[in-house]
Formats: structure tokens, C-alpha cells, sequence
């Protein structure tokens, strides 16, 4: 049986409400605009906060847990709870990083799930699939695989903020706001993982090469 269809994948009935809705979409030109639309119950918004930030949040749970087939429903759940919660926004520019701080949530709740997964055994746990990259070589390929390994031995507050600053490359307030934590708690966690991950990562001849130069902190 089909999923159910989300409130911003849903057509109004009959053409003339469709194309009413494509008419709302073009001037919802701004993330104030999105923010007010959906706050104001138009369906057009919840379809433009979707067309807008869905690559972002969907690149932002890859960066966090690696590549694979459930993606696509954590970017679902990430925006119904988004517009569920949207009047919690207090400032309407804003709205990415706070996305990013629903997509982190999401993604924690998704690594203590594996974690229960890895305790209670119910069905086998598949290898990381391939990355997503349309042409990756055997090498690369190889490194994404490991790396997402390493990331695994680490816990979720250290692998979170690893992944959003060395794999997604999000600025150190950026993340801080992202993981709900002041940025000096960003900087001990992120220097604690750097630590942890390099030397897991020495282990993996995969990631050998990569760690040139990765006793050296950075800025």
C-alpha cells in the first residue's frame, strides 16, 4: 500500500486549485515568506520549504550517518517536524540552521536506534551501502566506507560535530547552534573526536592517505 503523501506533496483538487497553488509558490520568493506561509496553514508553504531545503537537510543526515536507503524518510521526518513545530522559529531568517538543528536531532535518534539494533538483534545488519556519489572510484568508494566505519566507534556527541565540521564543513557557530551547545563545548567535542577518529582511522588502511598531516589541530 502507498505511503501516505505529506501536506506539502499534496495537490489542491482540480486544476484550477493546482495552478492557484504553482501561482502561491512563485512569490513565496523568501524564507519570511515560506515561514509565514506555513504558518498560516497554506499548503504552498510547507511545498516550498520542501523544495527549498530538502537537499540541504537530506545532505546534512548523510554527512552525520553515512549513505544509505533510509534517508529519504528521515528528510521526510525532519520536515513534518519542522512544520509541526514551526512556531517554535522565533526568527523566520534563521530558518536553514534551524533545520540543521531538527536534522541533528533526527540523526541522533536514528544512531541510538542502530545502537539498540546492535544490542537486540532482530535482523541482520547489511555493510554500509556505496556512496551516493554517481562516479567514485574504487579508492575513494573504499575511504567513504571506512571512514563511516570509524565514525561508528565514536559516540553521537563526538561524532555528530566531526561529521557537520570535517565532512559537511559547517562553520564552528553554525554547528554549535546545530547541536544546541555554546561553542566552547563545540570546540572540546570536536577536539576530542578529531583525536579519537585519527587514531581508529590509523588502523584502516583504506584512510592511510588521507591522514597526511592529521597531527596537525585545525583552525
Amino acid at each position: 500500500m502507498p505511503l501516505a503523501k505529506q501536506p506539502w506533496q499534496r495537490a489542491p483538487a482540480g486544476p484550477a486549485g493546482r495552478a492557484a497553488a504553482v501561482i502561491r509558490l512563485r512569490f513565496l520568493e523568501s524564507d519570511e515568506d515560506i515561514v509565514a506561509a506555513v504558518l498560516g496553514g497554506d499548503g504552498a508553504g510547507g511545498a516550498a520549504l520542501y523544495d527549498r531545503h530538502h537537499a540541504y537537510v537530506r545532505r546534512v543526515l548523510s554527512r552525520v550517518l553515512g549513505p544509505g536507503s533510509d534517508l529519504h524518510d528521515l528528510t521526510q521526518d525532519v520536515f513534518v517536524a519542522a512544520i509541526d513545530s514551526i512556531h517554535r522559529l522565533h526568527e523566520p531568517s534563521a530558518l536553514r540552521s534551524w533545520l540543521a538543528g531538527i536534522s541533528v536531532h533526527c540523526a541522533r535518534a536514528e544512531l541510538r536506534r542502530r545502537t539498540r539494533a546492535r544490542w537486540f538483534p532482530l535482523f541482520p545488519i547489511s555493510e554500509l551501502p556505496p556512496a551516493e556519489a554517481p562516479v567514485a572510484t574504487p579508492e575513494v568508494d573504499e575511504a567513504v566506507r571506512a571512514t563511516y566505519l570509524v565514525l561508528g566507534k565514536l559516540a553521537s556527541d563526538e561524532r555528530i560535530p566531526f561529521a557537520l565540521r570535517f565532512i559537511e564543513g559547517m562553520e564552528l557557530v553554525e554547528l554549535a547552534a546545530a547541536c544546541q551547545i555554546s561553542l566552547a563545548t563545540a570546540k572540546r567535542r570536536l577536539s576530542r573526536a578529531r583525536k579519537k577518529f585519527v587514531t581508529i582511522a590509523r588502523t584502516y588502511p583504506a584512510l592511510s592517505d588521507w591522514l597526511a598531516g592529521a597531527d596537525d589541530e585545525p583552525r
